[in-house]
């Protein structure tokens, strides 16, 4: 899975591109990373509701010990909503242990199926029909409950219900930084806005479901690059994106 956002302590590069030409070159980047990869066809789940549990559980902690938790949880015959709304939470905290943080992660799970059944009869399904009519009122919904930020928020949009809501993770800011897209200081919805952008023309021809292919195959093609490439220390030798830096005549970004 993707590292969680941060906003960064200093600036990584100060050199500023419009954000028009930075937008048509995250395109560009996009479009060369899909033509050199292909499909990802992820996030990596077996159900809709499996994805909110693994969004939940993958924040600050890495993807290994979340699977470890779905293992459990899978074992145990609570991999559902039903499952987590009668279980326990005391063993749910046991269940989820590998993933770190079982206090605050349990909380956060059992509040987001209290949620589902308060204002949308226990089904994912209906959260989808309401998103896909208003996105940004279900984002909001979403980010008023305990233990979920702008990325657990649109990673729950777009990989449970199949919305287009970009996603943004410390990956995604460091390729837009280190490629001077932003400023080093950029918020999230200031990198969440470029990406936006970037696929400005899709937005306008395609269905929901269509952008929201785009924009999940967007940051699965930005994790791989991330994974291998743009980590704390970039490795830019060998990088498909390494292109980009050369036409901007952009320098190699330092080591941090």
């Amino acid at each position: 899975m993707a590292v969680k956002y941060h906003a960064p302590d200093s600036v990584e590069s100060t050199a500023v591109v419009p954000p028009r030409n930075s937008a048509r070159r995250l395109r560009v980047m996009y479009d060369h990373l899909v033509q050199r990869f292909g499909p990802q066809q992820w996030w990596p789940a077996k159900t809709a509701f499996e994805v909110v549990i693994g969004a939940y559980l993958t924040q600050n902690t890495a993807w290994k010990s979340v699977e470890r938790s779905i293992a459990n949880l899978e074992a145990r015959g609570v991999l559902t909503i039903g499952g987590l709304r009668e279980i326990q939470e005391t063993e749910l905290r046991a269940l989820i242990r590998p993933s770190g943080f079982m206090l605050r992660k349990a909380a956060a799970l059992k509040a987001f199926v209290a949620f589902l059944d308060a204002y949308y009869d226990g089904q994912l399904e209906t959260v989808r029909q309401a998103a896909l009519a208003n996105a940004s009122a279900v984002r909001e919904q979403l980010l008023a409950l305990p233990g979920v930020g702008p990325e657990t928020a649109d990673a729950i949009l777009l990989y449970a219900l199949d919305v287009p809501a970009m996603v943004v993770d410390e990956y995604l800011r460091r390729i837009t930084v280190r490629h001077a897209l932003v400023p080093g200081h950029a918020k999230y919805a200031e990198i969440q806005a470029l990406a936006e952008q970037a696929f400005a023309s899709k937005q306008a021809a395609k269905k929901p479901e269509d952008l929201a292919r785009h924009y999940n195959e967007f940051h699965a093609l930005v994790v791989h690059i991330g994974k291998t490439h743009c980590g704390r220390m970039p490795r830019c030798e060998g990088c498909s994106l390494a292109f980009d830096l050369k036409r901007a005549r952009l320098p190699i970004p330092p080591i941090k």
